[in-house]
């Protein structure tokens, strides 16, 4: 299923605190910018998973050169770098393998067309240790879009706290911006692997319905879109994904309240949405089990 973990350098720690995941899939060039960001982080208790879901591109020779480079490097610091090869199964699985493999007690996600800014992870261990009992940490971000700086809308406006009413409407927490303590993830069985997009919109709506959410208002990474690869652009009608979603966390989990209801309202609301689409451009592969699905919390 996949290829033998290969490790060129040893971190001189028993184990690391934070393990950071980048998953990636033909993205030589982007990742060789997003692994620079994390090892120029000014905090440095960390390995580095990268897990290559079947790459045809030169993303091997980009990870054989920052292997190399690292074991000839004069310095106290040597992360591990631990490299897997897998077959094409999306994002999502790898993650969850870089997730099975690592043994840090938290976990930082990198996209691998992302970077992060060089005090990423020391604020975020900062916010940590000043906050024990948030299990999961986020952050503020940059955007750019086809080479431009772009403000994000307000619509996209980060916080903290118990924000599992603001995540129904859209995704509010970047993998890229996040660090979860491990036992958080185990409690969630990781990322659904039965999406092929929305998968961290599900992963957030699962833990923000139960647990409270870290924030630093200060930017944490720089995010890149608008290029052709990203997923967004690939699949239409995003929100059916999140509509089942919001109705696999309302079958199985206790929310009660005024939680419950705003659940079954946007529900209802992005169904509508779907059918009048589907209806529209005549796609009508899951009409009916949105129609379903919207039936059910009218």
């Amino acid at each position: 299923m996949f290829e033998e973990v290969k490790t060129k350098t040893v971190q001189k720690k028993d184990e690391p605190f934070i393990s950071v995941i980048i998953p990636t899939y033909n993205r030589a060039k982007e990742l060789e910018r997003a692994v620079n960001s994390v090892l120029n982080q000014n905090y440095t208790n960390f390995d580095l998973w990268i897990i290559d879901d079947g790459s045809t591109d030169e993303t091997s020779k980009v990870i054989e050169k920052f292997q190399s480079k690292t074991l000839k490097e004069d310095s106290d610091f040597k992360p591990a770098i631990h490299y897997i090869k897998t077959e094409n199964q999306g994002v999502s699985a790898a993650r969850n393998l870089g997730i099975h493999h690592s043994k840090g007690s938290w976990c930082a996600f990198l996209d691998s067309d992302d970077e992060w800014l060089k005090d990423k992870l020391s604020r975020q261990v900062k916010f940590c240790i000043d906050n024990p009992d948030i299990k999961i940490i986020h952050g503020e971000e940059i955007w750019i879009r086809r080479g431009k700086r772009v403000n994000q809308k307000k619509i996209h406006q980060k916080s903290g706290g118990r924000i599992f009413q603001k995540c129904l409407k859209l995704c509010l927490i970047s993998p890229s911006a996040v660090m979860i303590e491990r036992a958080l993830l185990e409690e969630m069985n990781g990322f659904n692997e039965d999406f092929v997009v929305c998968e961290d919109y599900d992963l957030w709506l699962k833990i923000t319905s139960k647990y409270t959410v870290g924030y630093i208002k200060e930017p944490l990474i720089t995010k890149y879109g608008g290029h052709e690869d990203q997923l967004s652009h690939k699949f239409k009608a995003m929100d059916y994904f999140r509509v089942k979603s919001i109705h696999n966390l309302l079958e199985s989990s206790k929310i009660e309240g005024e939680d419950k209801e705003k659940a079954k309202e946007e529900i209802v609301r992005k169904a509508d949405i779907l059918l009048l689409g589907y209806e529209k451009h005549n796609n009508l592969e899951h009409f009916n089990e949105i129609k379903e699905i919207k039936m059910i919390y009218q």
